[in-house]
């Protein structure tokens, strides 16, 4: 990752986190810890090249451990300093996790402990969600977060292909395939023209 040293330190400060928090309350799959790294902050981070530089609002949902939000937070300090940014976490204690990295990392960002579906609508030019739901239910969760000429940045494992079939029989939209840097078999899917099929 190519950032500046201060967002190096922030990344660092979280990374710190996390590891002190996940054993209680399960942030991240065990298993990825001794890969956190890439598996999740490189993971993240490049959903930024893909952020239209007209940008002032984005909206993650279901952010959990903070991924990709609170590090797209973090990264857009040095490369879109108008980006305000918007995480959407139903759990508590995770809200809490949260709060206090953005805290301790010195990062402005607005923690929303709700539901996405009954969260008003935020109007974000850009809506992120990673591992949170099939695209055909996803779909309903960003468009109602997204404005008008926005775009959803929607990391995707290998059945990306199949839950675009499958959600194409109730939305209508235009996307973009971009191929991930950290897993050969993960794709970013880039979604905007969203409107319900029909």
């Amino acid at each position: 990752m190519n950032v500046s040293r201060e967002t190096l330190a922030r990344l660092q400060v979280y990374t710190a986190l996390l590891r002190k928090w996940n054993p209680a309350i399960n942030l991240v799959a065990k298993l990825t810890l001794p890969d956190l790294w890439q598996r999740h902050f490189e993971d993240s981070a490049q959903l930024m090249d893909l952020c239209p530089k007209s940008a002032t609002t984005w909206c993650d949902l279901g952010s959990g451990g903070g991924f990709p939000g609170l590090v797209v937070a973090i990264m857009a300090r040095d490369t879109h300093p108008q980006l305000r940014v918007t995480l959407v976490e139903s759990d508590q204690r995770k809200a809490t996790f949260l709060r206090t990295v953005a805290r301790e990392a010195g990062t402005e960002v607005a923690i929303r402990a709700e539901r996405a579906e009954t969260l008003a609508p935020q109007n974000a030019d850009v809506v992120s969600a990673r591992a949170l739901a099939p695209l055909p239910l996803l779909l309903g969760h960003v468009h109602r977060h997204l404005k008008p000429g926005g775009a959803a940045i929607l990391p995707k494992g290998a059945n990306a292909d199949k839950e675009l079939e499958e959600a194409l029989a109730t939305w209508r939209f235009k996307v973009q395939k971009t191929p991930s840097k950290t897993d050969p078999q993960a794709v970013i899917l880039t979604i905007g023209e969203l409107t319900r099929a029909g």
